[in-house]
């Protein structure tokens, strides 16, 4: 076992080759987390050319949410059984023919099957990358630069996202918001096989949780499909209820068949590792706030104050920069204060930040009435997820790296859906009332988007109550070799 006086290994990260694994794999996350938002600004010009009824046209959005949070837990533990890097191609691959489909699909049931594959191909690149991630960078002072990079990707991505939609969609066309990727793709897969060892384990376990897979895959996507569809059709709508409730009693069954089989696909012992379930809560409920806020603020500026498709883009380079400028800092911070006392400071912040956007008034400005509230909010949220990233991933063991990037991520996608299912009812119960009582559209509008800003800003506090649960990382974690078993006892040494 080793000391406290020990020799730390070299830095990896100080190595060139070191610094281009990493980068290659932001890029990824990076390439999987902008997909969720780049569509967004470009929905009418899609509508338009492919004849989406206004009903069907969030599909183009819902159904890579889908397909990407509930592939995510299979595809993270496979990376774990038959190797990591196989699994990134695999997933990069697949990702890249799936958008070139959507580039060149003609109708708007070719683009939506198109999507889903895409957002199957998502999961298996992102789990893989992120604990590959999480093995490659295993010593103290890496480790926290890499994932404080790989978050502030995350939250690049879905910021930037809405500038680069809205560039391209308005030069050259919707379809490149899908072409874009493929060029990309072919770096990623040629930076894979040359930076990246094949990884497949010696041996292969020999009996697959095949009823596991199913449960999990079959929970999750009924769970999201549930909540995607929640604020269209109604909550009290039997399809609803009947969604989330059949959702429930699969995730049941596959927590039962987890204890009762000899390879389960995701051991429940994972959450006896000491903050890992509620790093993963508080991602859910600080992705619910913060996701649906940037919703909320864009329906704003697009349906109240009139900003094009380009200026509500580019309104959120703040958020892409402060997002940037938050994760770099407090990945240097963690080594002194842990990262407890960041995720719980972030998610104050952000709240904070939110609450202010929930006062936008009907004739807002930008500069005075959105960039402060969204500046702050991005360096509460960069601090929350690096945060939230370094404790999921504090003390789990190499082979589970897999399972833990997994529910993570899950706890994004969730997160963000459920966010938009919630909040949206509360907005439009507002507006609707008021509309009713004869209050003008932009009234109504922004009165609806001020009560669910509200209540974003509180699940921001709710996180933050959470976080008080999470690790609080400290101490230079051990490396692979001797990280215990997620049987044994959390280490005192990683969390306090």
């Amino acid at each position: 076992m080793a000391t406290a006086t020990s020799q730390p290994s070299p830095s990896f990260l100080a190595t060139r080759r070191g610094r281009l694994t990493l980068t290659l794999l932001c890029a990824v996350a990076f390439l999987d987390f902008v997909d969720a938002t780049i569509v967004n600004v470009a929905m009418p010009s899609i509508g338009s050319h492919l004849h989406f009824s206004v009903q069907n046209l969030q599909w183009v959005l819902s159904a890579y949410l889908v397909t990407y949070g509930g592939f995510l837990l299979l595809g993270g533990r496979a990376a774990d059984l038959i190797g990591r890097r196989r699994m990134l191609v695999a997933g990069t691959a697949l990702f890249a023919a799936a958008s070139l489909t959507c580039g060149l699909a003609n109708s708007a049931g070719l683009l939506v099957g198109a999507r889903l594959v895409q957002g199957i191909g998502a999961a298996a690149m992102s789990p893989a990358a992120m604990s590959l991630l999480t093995t490659k960078f295993h010593e103290g002072n890496d480790r926290f630069k890499a994932l404080g990079a790989w978050s502030a990707m995350i939250g690049l991505a879905s910021a930037s996202g809405m500038i680069l939609g809205g560039v391209l969609s308005q030069s050259i066309g919707w379809r490149w918001v899908f072409f874009v990727n493929v060029p990309v793709c072919v770096l990623i897969i040629a930076g894979i096989y040359r930076l990246l060892d094949d990884d497949r384990p010696e041996s292969r376990p020999s009996r697959f949780d095949t009823p596991g897979a199913v449960l999990a895959t079959a929970g999750m996507l009924l769970l999201i499909y549930g909540l995607v569809r929640a604020p269209e059709i109604g909550w009290g709508a039997g399809r609803t209820i009947g969604a989330l409730a059949g959702a429930v009693v699969l995730l049941v069954g596959f927590v039962i068949n987890e204890q009762r089989h000899s390879n389960p696909l995701a051991p429940m012992s994972i959450f006896r590792i000491k903050g890992v379930g509620a790093a993963d809560l508080t991602q859910v409920l600080a992705t619910a706030g913060f996701y649906a806020a940037f919703f909320f603020i864009t329906l704003y500026m697009q349906n109240v104050l009139g900003y094009g498709q380009i200026a509500s883009g580019s309104a959120y380079l703040p958020v892409t920069v402060g997002f940037g400028v938050s994760s770099a800092v407090v990945a240097k911070l963690f080594p002194r204060t842990g990262t407890r006392p960041v995720i719980v400071g972030g998610s104050i912040i952000a709240a904070g930040a939110i609450f202010w956007l929930s006062r936008i008034p009907v004739h807002g400005h930008y500069a005075s009435d959105l960039l402060p509230g969204l500046a702050i909010m991005a360096l509460g949220l960069g601090a929350v997820f690096t945060g939230v990233q370094t404790a999921a991933n504090a003390g789990v063991p190499q082979e589970q790296s897999g399972l833990a990037a997994a529910l993570i991520t899950s706890s994004f996608q969730l997160g963000g859906a459920l966010g938009l299912a919630v909040f949206s009812a509360i907005a439009t119960s507002r507006t609707n009332h008021l509309i009713h009582s004869g209050t003008a559209a932009p009234e109504a509008l922004t009165s609806g988007f001020q009560r669910a800003l509200v209540a974003c800003s509180i699940a921001l506090v709710v996180a933050a109550l959470i976080a008080l649960r999470t690790s609080s990382t400290r101490a230079t974690p051990m490396p692979p070799a001797e990280v215990p078993s997620a049987t044994d006892p959390a280490p005192e040494s990683v969390g306090s």
